[in-house]
């Protein structure tokens, strides 16, 4: 249980702060739990507090979208553009940006940090934003737990 707090935690600390890379953790963590079920669960502890963190980065992004500094930046037409564009591609098509975001956060590209900023700015549904992120995150933790404890044993 106290695994499963810690790597929630840390978790969460990686996904607000970037230079906290959760692999690193994972490795240390997946060699002192060395069974398939235990590294189920710590890739889900791990994709939950993934999520949490992720969540404060596309809060923060969605509303600051309408502070006097992006609406400054949105003055310039070449930068208004290209963001109305983006929220003309997501309006309406949940899947198409659920498609982008899953890949952030399962594979990594294009880093999920930025990517939950973006799903903020452009006010993707939060409906879609949670379960994506924390299905990939959840996979990706999931696998590199599995593949720490394979590699050991």
């Amino acid at each position: 249980m106290i695994l499963w707090l810690t790597t929630f935690a840390v978790s969460i600390a990686s996904a607000l702060l970037p230079f906290l890379p959760m692999e690193v953790y994972i490795v240390g963590a997946a060699a002192t739990s060395p069974s398939v079920p235990a590294a189920i669960g710590l890739g889900i502890a791990a994709g939950a507090g993934a999520t949490v963190g992720k969540i404060i980065w596309y809060e923060a992004a969605r509303r600051g979208i309408d502070s006097k500094w992006a609406q400054k930046k949105l003055a310039n037409p070449k930068v208004k553009a290209g963001y109305e564009k983006w929220i003309e591609r997501m309006r309406g098509r949940p899947f198409y940006a659920a498609a982008i975001m899953f890949v952030a956060a399962s594979a990594g590209l294009p880093p999920l940090l930025v990517m939950a900023a973006v799903g903020g700015l452009l006010k993707m549904p939060m409906w879609v934003f949670v379960p994506t992120v924390f299905v990939g995150r959840t996979i990706r933790f999931s696998f590199l737990f599995l593949g720490v404890d394979f590699a050991i044993h």
